[in-house]
């Protein structure tokens, strides 16, 4: 099971002044820590289950950019990029750069948005929940066009384009994996299973309940559901002294049981970086070994 670090939180005691070191040498940490995904999430104002809405907040593709130029290992990630704050082809070239220039290590991690707050705070579209649905689809849908050798037009209800050429293409191939984010059972696993090659899911009561929807979508859509990599948020708290690293390692290998590949989260005592390198010392390994 591979492990990887989410960056929730730019609010940090030493300032903004601070932050691009800061960030660089915890990127640096997890990298060689062993920590196989850095994601941050895509918002622009902080959301209320992380702290008050005024806290400090990076754009997530330049902060996706910076973190590649700081690491060699782990795959990139907003988790989870709304659909409505990009138009497909900005969306498709910034994950395309960031594959080309991190070496073939982007993913796209992709849901229908729901931040209505800070949508209408700054001003970007936000459509009824339908719409956004809608909209995911055809992104989906344009961003596959653009990752293959079809540079033709582009018809959708939401979008249209006159020539997807993309160049240079992305190194992973067949493109960047897409990692559809959400729950949802009807439409957002229903694209994965269409569409994705990865989910991600959070650790909630009725999770195992979420990958059997994902498995019966499998079967309806005629796709392997283990072709899929199965990711799940699970926040990676191993106590301030590392006295509950026993606890995150068995709740690892009941996900790991349920079906899981990967799990992601935050670790809470960033910027220290005491707790990742005992994730890379006792989580990590153990979590390899399941």
């Amino acid at each position: 099971m591979e492990i990887g670090l989410q960056v929730p939180d730019f609010t940090w005691p030493n300032g903004a002044p601070a932050l691009g070191a800061e960030l660089a040498e915890v990127a640096r940490t997890a990298d060689r820590a062993g920590f196989g995904y850095l994601a941050v999430m895509d918002h622009f104002f902080q959301i209320s289950a992380v702290g008050p809405v005024e806290n400090d907040m990076l754009e997530a593709y330049t902060t996706l950019g910076f973190l590649a130029a700081n690491t060699e290992r782990a795959k990139l990630l907003a988790l989870i990029t709304g659909v409505h704050y990009r138009e497909p082809a900005l969306l498709a070239k910034a994950v395309t750069t960031l594959d080309v220039l991190s070496g073939g290590r982007a993913v796209l991690g992709i849901g229908a948005g729901w931040n209505e707050e800070e949508s209408r705070g700054l001003g970007f579209p936000f459509p009824p929940l339908a719409e956004r649905f809608e909209r995911l689809e055809e992104t989906l849908r344009y961003v596959l066009q653009m990752w293959s050798d079809d540079d033709g037009p582009f018809e959708g209800k939401h979008y249209r384009a006159e020539r997807l050429m993309n160049v240079p293409q992305a190194l992973s191939k067949p493109h960047p994996p897409i990692m559809v984010g959400g729950g949802g059972e009807k439409k957002t696993l229903r694209f994965v299973a269409k569409y994705g090659d990865a989910c991600n899911l959070f650790n909630t009561p009725d999770v195992a309940h979420k990958l059997e929807v994902l498995k019966q979508h499998c079967e309806t859509e005629g796709r392997d559901y283990d072709e899929i990599t199965k990711t799940v948020y699970q926040t990676m708290d191993t106590g301030p002294n590392g006295e509950k690293t026993a606890e995150l390692v068995d709740e690892l290998g009941r996900l790991h049981e349920l079906g899981f590949d990967a799990a992601i989260g935050g670790v809470p005592t960033l910027p220290n970086l005491e707790a990742l390198e005992r994730i890379g010392a006792d989580v990590i390994p153990a979590a390899a070994a399941f």
